[in-house]
């Protein structure tokens, strides 16, 4: 039985579990399970992999300090409603799936909102154990954009346990399996905007939804002097998706200039409701998932808004993007 859970920061203060002010509430609540030792994959860029040297309570920026489950189940039972959303995310460890279906069995004993679990490829018997425990969604995070980056980020060239093949192929039984499956995207590891699109548009014709994460440098991690990513490329490739799951253009309609987008394969009106719309800019991912300055600090720059842009920072996107008319 599953003794102590991680809890994301702010998670905890909507919880009541600590104090603290948020500019912005989690409309997600977010877990990840405990484990005392390392996690078995060896991501480059993730403070949980088995050779970096950084707190072990980090997961990207964002704290997630280790609590009572018990106590963590009584809070969600007091305050569950102030959730859209309960996300369970998973370190890559022994009997994982045993404590994934122990925390969800609980949570669905005092909570009815959606549960989405994010956790390394899966066997189809240990996927349906997950839906028959009242799992909603799947999520698989590939964060390379190509199968190539991935090899040298995630698998075997860094002593990892993961390949591209076995994510797609774990990402589309999750998909058959579960209904629905989520993946996350890392723009900066070294992929063009072109391969980023492209892959997109490859997950969104299979029905995997994409969600897109800024990279972010942690000390103690092997990529922690990697420089984040180009705030304008960012926007386009935010652009770029949005208009992908929305069926509003294709990787294929778009031009691209040595790996640069320079045309959204959409009329200028299209693309001006879509900006001024600003919902491109916002967090992507699983339904009711805002993730609040999981990529940057509250001071900025805000790479995923975690609510509706206001008026000036509208305008300031448009700058970023070259779209000044």
């Amino acid at each position: 039985m599953v003794e102590f859970i991680r809890v994301a920061l702010g998670t905890g203060i909507v919880l009541g579990i600590w104090r603290g002010k948020l500019q912005t509430a989690p409309t997600t609540a977010h877990f990840l399970t405990y484990f005392p030792g390392k996690c078995l994959a060896n991501c480059q860029f993730c403070p949980q992999a088995k050779e970096s040297s950084s707190d072990p309570s980090m997961l990207s920026r964002v704290v997630w300090p280790k609590c009572e489950f018990d106590r963590v189940i009584a809070s969600i039972e007091k305050h569950g409603d102030d959730f859209s959303r309960i996300c369970v995310q998973a370190v890559n460890y022994p009997n994982v799936v045993d404590d994934l279906l122990d925390i969800i069995s609980r949570v669905k004993e005092v909570c009815s909102l959606p549960i989405s679990v994010a956790c390394q490829p899966l066997h189809a018997r240990e996927i349906e154990g997950l839906v028959n425990a009242g799992v909603e969604r799947i999520g698989i995070a590939l964060d390379a954009a190509t199968s190539e980056l991935f090899e040298a980020i995630k698998g075997e060239k860094v002593n990892s346990p993961y390949s591209w093949q076995t994510h797609i192929r774990a990402l589309e039984e999750a998909k058959r399996l579960a209904g629905r499956a989520t993946t996350h995207l890392v723009v900066g590891l070294g992929e063009t905007e072109e391969e980023m699109i492209r892959t997109i548009q490859f997950l969104h014709d299979r029905g995997i939804t994409s969600a897109l994460f800024a990279f972010t440098p942690i000390h103690g991690t092997p990529l922690a002097e990697r420089p984040r990513p180009d705030l304008s490329s960012y926007r386009r490739i935010q652009l770029a998706r949005y208009l992908v799951v929305n069926d509003l253009s294709r990787a294929e309609k778009m031009v691209f200039s040595d790996g640069r987008l320079v045309d959204f394969g959409v009329s200028d009106e299209v693309l001006n409701a879509a900006i001024g719309g600003g919902e491109p800019f916002m967090t992507s991912g699983c339904p009711g998932c805002n993730r609040p300055f999981y990529n940057e600090s509250p001071m900025g720059p805000i790479y995923n808004y975690p609510r509706r842009p206001t008026a000036k920072e509208l305008k300031m996107i448009k700058e970023q993007l070259g779209f000044t008319h």
